[in-house]
């Protein structure tokens, strides 16, 4: 798929998203799962499950994305049932898997029942990471890719390796940043966060 169709209808609303899917759009199917990759794997890594796990409950709530979509009453709603399906998959995994549930903190979820409310705290943590990943999505290509390269990449890249990627100037590179943190902290109070 190319870069550019992803990117423009990464910007979509989810309302545009759901409609386009729920009319076989495979771009925005793609731009849907990419949206909300990061949150819908963070859920069960937050529950102490490994990675591999998570990249299996990734793979059911995606099934279940598909087979629900056309039911969804509201596509605003889809952060939070997403959140939802996730911790689910989450709770069901760690009852079919009991050797799970040993020395992880948290694990008394195990034995509450499928229908259980994810945890308020948890659901306000997420909605906030989601906010900031949305943010970070919204920033123009540059900034987006500076963003990360200084403050999402572990070590952080030197000055003189993202000039070059970037094609930029070692010397503006401060200057730079500080355009895109300004443009990514009013993408954030756009979204609520204060």
């Amino acid at each position: 798929m190319n870069l550019a169709p992803l990117a423009r209808e990464l910007a979509w609303s989810d309302e545009r998203l759901v409609g386009e899917c729920c009319k076989g759009n495979q771009d925005a199917w793609v731009a849907l799962v990419e949206k909300y990759k990061n949150l819908i794997f963070s859920i069960p890594i937050k529950f102490g499950l490994s990675r591999e796990d998570a990249g299996d409950i990734f793979q059911a709530v995606c099934v279940e994305l598909l087979a629900g979509l056309p039911q969804l009453r509201e596509p605003k709603a889809l952060p939070k049932w997403l959140m939802q399906t996730t911790y689910h998959q989450c709770l069901r995994w760690k009852r079919l898997r009991p050797e799970l549930t040993d020395d992880v903190p948290g694990n008394e979820i195990s034995e509450q029942p499928s229908r259980e409310e994810l945890p308020e705290e948890i659901l306000c943590q997420l909605q906030r990471e989601q906010g900031v990943r949305e943010a970070m999505n919204a920033l123009p290509s540059r900034c987006h890719r500076m963003v990360v390269m200084l403050f999402f990449e572990d070590p952080p890249r030197p000055y003189d390796e993202v000039a070059k990627e970037l094609q930029l100037a070692t010397g503006s590179i401060g200057f730079t940043r500080g355009r895109c943190l300004k443009k990514l902290r009013e993408l954030l109070e756009q979204r609520g966060f204060n």
